[in-house]
């Protein structure tokens, strides 16, 4: 997948660098049209790469959501618009071949059967992102701030129960029954309070920062 637009999510710690969870705010009732995210047409996507001292051992991986939902609420003014949008812990796949082969030459390494399964049994359990007792992650709009074009966002995303606030870069058109919108950020894991996989006392290991890119199709009902 190709995106037109990419920028790097500033993270918005409370205190000095640390990442620190955000308790969740009381919103007020949306406001604005709404447009419903189609997971058909929407798609999340995560590269994260290998590393440690073994790390030829192991692979680079893209992480891949389909099943996308929510709601935007566009406001006449854009400043006060809203959106909620959440997708399932246990749909994400890994190392699809069409994702892969879209995503360069760190990408280009077929992965077996094995290794991919492996991961994703590894990212879905309880170390990682514990699928079985947090099911879901949602990203919730807290403002946004119309720049040029594009909209400056500060979300919470809310991973494993803890909420955490960053600010991301958002593309978009809008038009009179479709919306569109992408863009792409990097961050951290641990800047989501979760603890990068490792094995064999570190020497094969996931890198804790990751980049994501996502492409998100919403119309009105």
């Amino acid at each position: 997948m190709a995106l037109a637009i990419a920028g790097c999510a500033a993270r918005t710690p409370k205190s000095g660098n640390v990442p620190q969870a955000v308790p969740p705010q009381t919103e007020p009732a949306a406001s604005g049209r709404p447009y419903q995210v189609l997971g058909s047409e929407s798609l999340l996507i995560v590269r994260v790469y290998r590393g440690g001292t073994l790390a030829r051992a192991g692979h680079d991986h893209i992480v891949a959501s389909h099943d996308l939902s929510g709601t935007v609420h566009v406001a006449q003014d854009l400043a006060r618009s809203s959106f909620e949008l959440q997708f399932p812990v246990a749909s994400l796949t890994v190392d699809e071949a069409e994702l892969r082969a879209a995503q360069g030459a760190d990408f280009a390494a077929d992965v077996p059967d094995a290794a991919r399964e492996g991961t994703r049994r590894n990212m879905l359990g309880p170390a990682v992102l514990d699928a079985e007792h947090y099911p879901q992650i949602t990203v919730r709009s807290e403002a946004l701030e119309p720049d040029a074009g594009r909209l400056m966002t500060r979300v919470q995303i809310r991973v494993r129960d803890q909420v955490h606030v960053f600010s991301v870069p958002v593309s978009y058109t809008l038009g009179a029954n479709e919306l569109l919108a992408q863009g792409e950020l990097t961050l951290k894991q641990t800047d989501l309070g979760l603890a990068p996989f490792t094995a064999l006392l570190g020497a094969l290991a996931v890198q804790d920062e990751m980049q994501l890119q996502f492409h998100i199709v919403a119309r009105v009902p």
